[in-house]
């Protein structure tokens, strides 16, 4: 793995050890965990695990600045300021979800946990050199699962391009076999007792200034170019082996 794969990604932990995480209990460590625990107590903005011109052409550096340095740092901000003095401030943002999702009077909470984390596992899924085939094993299982790689990246495609107004798409394990699917909004899998593997953001702020109102053709973009498989295996393999140990 190179170098600048190797950036600090989340509250410390490289790109590697992100991957080796994204799992399981371990996962509340890697994601949500990115503010365990500061000494001010806040949640933080992790570093983007690549330049910010590294996706391009298919997602300009300009989006990225906007979409990462505006609505991800946003989300940070808005979810600190609503958890402040509170017992959720300590929490990893796994625990949040799980705690908030579908409590009307804790929907703020939810929504900004929530879309702290998906932007988090979005920028983990997108590698410059991505696309491609997953790694043997993680094939294998997508073939059970789906018949076929090509109808495994149909059927995302489709989960990201039917997705009414804002949300995101999801490869997803329910403890059997992988499935695609999306979400409205800030709403993510983990509410759902689901784990993903790999997600795609379909907000509009993810590729309007590149592709305008042509969502296909920025999806069809982020499955043949950037989706970085190996992390969606180590995804895959933490959650079997979690799976595994817990009996």
């Amino acid at each position: 793995m190179s170098g600048e794969n190797e950036k600090k990604t989340i509250a410390g932990i490289s790109r590697r050890q992100f991957m080796a995480a994204a799992s399981g209990a371990a996962v509340l460590f890697a994601i949500g965990g990115f503010s365990c625990l500061p000494k001010d107590e806040k949640f933080a903005l992790p570093t983007l695990p690549y330049p910010e011109n590294a996706l391009e052409p298919v997602i300009s550096a300009n989006t990225v600045g906007f979409h990462y340095g505006k609505h991800h740092a946003g989300y940070v901000n808005k979810l600190n300021t609503l958890v402040a003095r509170t017992p959720y401030a300590r929490m990893p943002l796994e625990k949040i979800i799980a705690e908030t999702a579908g409590k009307a009077d804790k929907a703020p909470i939810f929504n900004n946990a929530a879309q702290v984390w998906n932007h988090t596992f979005y920028w983990n899924c997108l590698n410059p050199k991505g696309g491609g085939e997953p790694p043997a094993e993680l094939k294998a299982v997508v073939e059970k699962s789906f018949g076929s790689l090509e109808k495994c990246k149909k059927e995302l495609a489709d989960a990201a391009t039917s997705q009414f107004g804002s949300g995101w798409a999801w490869l997803v394990f329910d403890g059997e076999k992988l499935a695609a699917t999306n979400t409205a909004n800030a709403d993510n899998p983990i509410a759902q007792g689901l784990r993903p593997i790999l997600t795609i953001d379909v907000w509009e702020h993810a590729y309007y200034l590149d592709h305008q109102n042509r969502r296909a053709e920025y999806v069809s973009g982020v499955i043949d170019k950037l989706l970085d498989w190996n992390f969606a295996a180590e995804n895959f393999k933490g959650e079997t082996e979690n799976k595994a140990e817990k009996g």
